[in-house]
């Protein structure tokens, strides 16, 4: 049984779910030992929400019980946050309302902007992250890449990754009314992941020009030069950050990376005068403008104490996020509920495949023996043989269908007890032999 314990910006604050971002130890592999009723675990943190997918081995009325226990503990193990501060931030999903919720997620659904596009990349990521510790099992690999056909899905068939935007276009939009020229503006980006590049492609839409870059990880030179931009040394990054008309942080710091005192450190002289950087002329806002793309927070919020800045973190964008496009949001709903009733009959259709195979095996064991019988009352042309498969494979037609459409209406258990009554075949929980199935099948 798959289970999805679910903190988002929709269920916590965005305090719990920065305290959530930065576990001291993987959470999925926590999960998955938990006991052996725990097949495997695939965690999906992000900076508006923090989501395990649990794989149970457990009977349908222990499973969530064990699995959001299982959760609870390592993420208390993991981050420091209890079981109690999490009560009435989380919501537990089960069966087959997880994979809806997984696909909608994937295909930006449940974000903050409706559409945006960094979640898919960002749920790709996790299962690989979950694959690599050894956390994940057969049926979360099967959720995840259904997933990503289901993103896929809806960006082919919707207008909804149009729609989106991307939580970087946002902020600037929201910074949009207060800059007059944005080829006069001296900005200053800090990190150089994957957020990074997005933004220095957003700036340039605007039309910035006069992009400095500082990477608090020593990787600043290399995307400078992929990008075309000016690359800061530690050393002139407090008082460039001091005079920058646009600040934008979005680095995987697990600590503030700007705040009051590095303004201060960096302020020479008047603070309403300074000097243009590079050989680039001043930019033109009154009052300057820091935007945290991070999670857990890259701007110590004491910097909007700072005479002269304003501070703009993701939870004031969220505040601003835009009201959904109706239409093109409803097309993708019902893309990815498609898409999660797939998912749901395939899965259905494996759990009833012992009982098919148990069914085939028996009638083909019962099959040989009246072979070798024809055989040795002188069926030397083999016709009594080939006349007898034949026989048995359209007589199985129609158990095996059969099979197919009760799982599909989750029926299968009607099957199984079919198979014991009529002729006392007991199902083995383990796996079939693949094999058995196709035996003697012309």
């Amino acid at each position: 049984m798959l289970l999805c314990v679910s903190a988002s910006h929709k269920t916590a604050s965005f305090e719990l779910l920065e305290r959530l971002s930065v576990p001291s130890t993987p959470v999925a592999p926590l999960i998955a030992a938990h006991s052996e009723c725990v097949q495997g675990a695939v965690v999906v943190a992000t900076c508006n929400r923090f989501e395990a997918y649990v794989d149970m081995d457990e009977p349908v009325t222990a499973s969530r019980v064990v699995g959001v226990e299982a959760t609870l503990a390592a993420i208390e193990s993991a981050t420091g946050v209890s079981a109690a501060e999490l009560e009435g931030s989380y919501r537990v999903l089960g069966g087959d309302e997880v994979a809806e919720h997984l696909f909608a997620v994937a295909s930006g659904l449940e974000s903050v902007v409706i559409g945006e596009g960094e979640i898919a990349g960002q749920v790709r990521r996790s299962l690989k992250e979950s694959r690599r510790l050894g956390a994940t099992s057969g049926e979360l690999e099967r959720l995840f890449q259904r997933a990503s056909e289901a993103q896929r899905g809806v960006k082919n068939a919707t207008a909804l990754s149009r729609a989106g935007r991307s939580l970087v276009r946002l902020a600037l939009e929201l910074a949009d009314s207060r800059i007059a020229d944005w080829s006069a503006l001296r900005v200053l980006l800090v990190g150089t992941g994957a957020y990074a590049a997005a933004t220095v492609a957003a700036l340039r839409d605007q039309g910035a020009q006069d992009i400095s870059v500082y990477s608090p990880s020593g990787r600043g030179a290399k995307f400078a030069a992929k990008y075309g931009l000016h690359n800061l040394a530690a050393e002139r990054y407090p008082s460039v950050a001091a005079h920058a008309d646009l600040v934008i942080t979005c680095t995987s710091a697990e600590h503030p990376v700007l705040s009051a005192a590095t303004l201060a450190a960096g302020r020479t002289g008047s603070e309403t005068v300074a000097p243009a950087t590079d050989g680039h002329p001043a930019g033109s806002l009154a009052r300057r403008l820091v935007i945290d793309l991070g999670l857990p927070r890259n701007v110590d919020p004491d910097v909007a104490g700072v005479p002269g800045v304003d501070l703009l973190d993701l939870e004031t964008i969220r505040l601003h996020a835009p009201v959904e496009e109706l239409q093109a949001t409803d097309a993708a709903r019902e893309v990815v509920r498609d898409a999660a009733r797939r998912f749901a009959v395939v899965g259905e259709r494996r759990n009833v495949t012992p009982g098919v195979v148990a069914l085939r095996t028996h009638a083909f064991g019962v099959l040989e023996g009246e072979i070798a019988r024809a055989r040795a009352r002188g069926d030397d042309d083999g016709r009594t043989e080939q006349a007898l498969r034949h026989l048995v494979g359209v007589l199985l037609h129609a158990p095996t269908a059969r099979a197919h459409e009760l799982a599909e209406l989750g029926r299968g258990e009607e099957y199984f007890a079919a198979l014991s009554t009529l002729f006392g075949i007991e199902v083995s929980d383990e796996e079939p032999d693949a094999s058995a199935s196709d035996a003697g099948v012309a």
